[in-house]
C-alpha cells in the first residue's frame, strides 16, 4: 500500500492520525505533513468531536461530497480536508466558519483543484 492510499484510508475512516504516524515510518516514500501537523490534526478532530460532534460529522459528510463529485483529483481530497482541519481551533477561527468555508467550496467552480 502506498502512504497516500493508507494515509487516505485513514482520513476516510476516521482512523487516529497518531496511529497513521507510526504506520507510516514503515513506508520509504514522503508524506505531505510532517510528524507534528498529523498530531495537531489528530487533536483538533478529537476536540471538534468532543466538543460540537454536529460540525465533525459535517465535516465528514462534505468530504464524502467531495468524493461523489470526483473531478479527477481523488488525492487531494483527503489532504485537503486534514489542511481544513488544521485551521481549527486557531485563533478567531470557529469550526462552524471552517466547515462553512469546506462546504463553500463543493459549489466552487475549480473545488477540485
Amino acid at each position: 500500500m502506498s502512504l497516500i492510499e493508507l494515509f487516505s484510508d485513514y482520513v476516510y475512516n476516521q482512523k487516529d492520525l497518531k496511529e497513521y504516524v507510526e504506520k507510516r515510518k514503515k513506508v520509504k516514500e514522503r508524506g505531505e505533513f510532517n510528524d507534528n501537523l498529523l498530531f495537531r490534526a489528530a487533536d483538533n478532530l478529537e476536540k471538534l468531536k468532543s466538543e460540537d460532534r454536529e460540525v465533525y460529522d459535517l465535516m465528514y459528510i462534505t468530504l464524502e461530497e467531495y468524493v461523489k463529485l470526483d473531478q479527477g483529483h481523488t488525492l487531494e481530497y483527503p489532504i485537503n480536508f486534514i489542511r481544513e482541519i488544521l485551521k481549527l481551533h486557531k485563533q478567531g477561527c470557529c469550526p462552524r466558519n471552517v466547515y462553512e468555508d469546506y462546504k463553500a467550496g463543493l459549489t466552487h467552480p475549480f473545488q477540485d483543484a
